[in-house]
């Protein structure tokens, strides 16, 4: 038994099916000697990913972006999702997928000549964020963004992000919100929202943030339910002077945020409340999942 895991799911690594527990990886692999690795999270509600296709898009970007060939083309990706979710229990589960550079001697250069890349998929079970958390809305403290400069690939080298996801934990808060030289980033494990005069705001898609899946899901929700939308830089000052707040991520899904350090968040009756907007995309996101389940 594995802490924090539900049973021993069948897992895939480099080709064969086995119980987690059996499941072993050299430890020369480079994604465990350097971090050289790239990962994917997709969500799967009864049985069927959700927005698998920005999920395989992402994932074939972030192998580009690191030099790593990928082994499988779109359509086997696609495959081992489906496979590895039908191989364990439960409806809704949560996909990880995980490639590194593959077992060499300790280098830091590239393998010369390349090595074949290390990947593992597992699923486990899916807990959606309670009705209590959606209905009460979490907390968070602000950070400064430490991490390096490449946050736009879905590297395995998280430690940025651990420190900063524990300097959160520690102050007993779910997340914690970055900024760099006073501009908005994002959450240590999700995205960030930010809602002004009725107008839904994200920190531009650059080489600082990782373009969460979550951002074109908005888009296409905003789009539909009329509410304004812009991608830009986003000073501090702002965040602090924000009507609402939201995090997003495939596990998180969206969740308002009522407490940001020791200050409400929004204004007058509104304050500490999840507010009208993040209710509107709450509700379209929820029958997104419901048409992902019922197709």
């Amino acid at each position: 038994m594995i802490q924090g895991i539900e049973g021993n799911p069948t897992v895939f690594l480099n080709g064969q099916w086995q119980p987690l527990s059996e499941a072993k990886v050299s430890v020369l692999d480079r994604g465990f000697i350097f971090g050289d690795g790239i990962y994917e999270v997709v969500p799967a509600y009864s049985k069927r990913p959700f927005r698998i296709e920005s999920h395989l898009n992402r994932l074939m970007r972030s192998l580009t972006a690191i030099r790593i060939r990928s082994p499988y083309d779109k359509e086997q990706w696609a495959a081992l999702f489906h496979e590895v979710v039908t191989r364990n229990a439960g409806d809704d589960q949560f996909v990880y997928i995980q490639v590194t550079r593959g077992v060499a001697k300790r280098d830091h250069a590239f393998p010369n000549p390349e090595v074949t890349p290390t990947v593992f998929a597992m699923s486990t079970a899916f807990h959606q964020p309670s009705q209590k958390i959606r209905d009460e809305g979490v907390a968070v403290v602000t950070l400064p963004d430490e991490r390096w400069l490449h946050c736009d690939i879905k590297s395995t080298a998280l430690l940025g992000n651990v420190l900063a996801r524990q300097s959160a934990a520690d102050r007993g808060v779910m997340e914690g919100v970055m900024f760099r030289d006073g501009f908005l980033t994002e959450g240590s494990s999700s995205n960030v929202w930010m809602v002004k005069d009725g107008v839904l705001c994200a920190p531009i898609k650059n080489h600082l943030v990782l373009e969460g899946i979550r951002y074109g899901l908005f888009e296409e929700l905003a789009a539909k339910l009329g509410i304004p939308l812009q991608i830009r830089r986003i000073r501090q000052a702002e965040v602090a002077g924000a009507d609402e707040l939201m995090i997003s991520s495939a596990t998180k899904e969206v969740l308002p945020v009522v407490k940001m350090d020791s200050r409400l968040v929004g204004h007058a009756s509104h304050a500490g409340k999840p507010g009208p907007i993040y209710k509107k995309l709450r509700q379209a996101y929820d029958e997104a999942i419901n048409a992902t389940r019922q197709s």
